[in-house]
């Protein structure tokens, strides 16, 4: 039987493991085609799927959007001859025949692997299939929607007075170096994402601790969450991704190589994480993301 998750891990140590951080993107380049999604139900893909697909885009295609073989021959396309296809996971859960009459069934979850290619490795898709890309924006003054998104989160966000960024758990509060300080509007915005990240931890929110599970190597663990957190917001408001603490990579392939669950723990909690943000705002800058 294949070892899905043993097959993802080693995907992405080998991206580090090169010198590579996948999830670190020139956003700006390609807005609106940052999240990767399904070409015909609309439906942005999430965790550990984001990241395989931003990795499969590599091979230069423009747009973002994925289907099925089925769903290419149902639009009327088609796949075109000796393309391949990128593996995207999905786990469903299902109770047991042995618990369905328990008062508290557990349930059980399953591995489902589906084939997805991008709209450019079909041929005869309808036009509406095949969005275009706007043109792509290059500012380093702030940005007005980022900072309304930051600030409907709720979180206490100080600038200035700081040469460092942090998260506080004791005094939940977030510290920047003022926007000045920075050598780029992303390098600040990214900046702030990834200590959002760390925010939403904290067990008034989405209390998440990974010390049960990752021991000694929980912190690892934790800054892993907040670069994807940070990595999965930087591509829907087209910021360039910046690398927030390049000293952790090797403790980043340590905790895969000795979980191969890791990563896709570390990738949903990052997703989960990054929705927490998204439904604290206000509808109409929700939408301007």
């Amino acid at each position: 039987m294949r070892d899905h998750y043993t097959e993802v891990s080693t995907r992405i140590l080998q991206q580090l493991e090169s010198g590579t951080v996948p999830w670190v993107k020139p956003w700006a380049a390609t807005p609106g085609q940052n999240v990767p999604g399904n070409a015909v139900t609309g439906r942005p893909y999430s965790g550990v799927n984001t990241i395989l697909l931003w990795l499969a885009r590599e091979r230069g295609w423009p747009t973002a959007k994925f289907l099925t073989f089925k769903q290419a021959k149902d639009a009327g396309g088609n796949v075109r001859k000796g393309e391949h296809g990128t593996p995207v996971y999905f786990v469903s859960r299902f109770v047991p025949k042995s618990e369905r009459d328990s008062e508290n069934p557990r349930t059980v979850g399953m591995m489902k692997v589906f084939t997805v290619f991008n709209v450019a490795q079909c041929e005869n898709l309808p036009a509406k299939l095949l969005p275009q890309a706007p043109a792509p924006r290059h500012e380093e003054s702030r940005d007005a929607t980022i900072d309304e998104f930051i600030a409907a989160t709720g979180a206490a966000v100080s600038e200035g007075n700081t040469d460092r960024a942090c998260y506080s758990p004791a005094l939940d509060a977030i510290t920047l170096p003022a926007f000045a300080s920075f050598n780029s509007a992303s390098a600040f915005y990214s900046t702030a994402f990834h200590e959002l990240g760390h925010w939403t931890g904290h067990k008034s929110r989405l209390d998440r601790d990974f010390r049960g599970r990752f021991g000694d190597r929980a912190y690892a663990a934790e800054e892993l969450v907040a670069e994807l957190t940070a990595a999965y917001l930087c591509a829907e408001f087209n910021v360039d991704g910046n690398l927030q603490h390049a000293d952790y990579v090797a403790n980043w392939i340590a905790l895969l190589k000795d979980d191969a669950k890791a990563f896709f723990t570390a990738a949903s909690k990052a997703q989960a994480a990054a929705d927490y943000l998204r439904k604290r705002q206000a509808p109409e800058v929700a939408e301007a993301a």
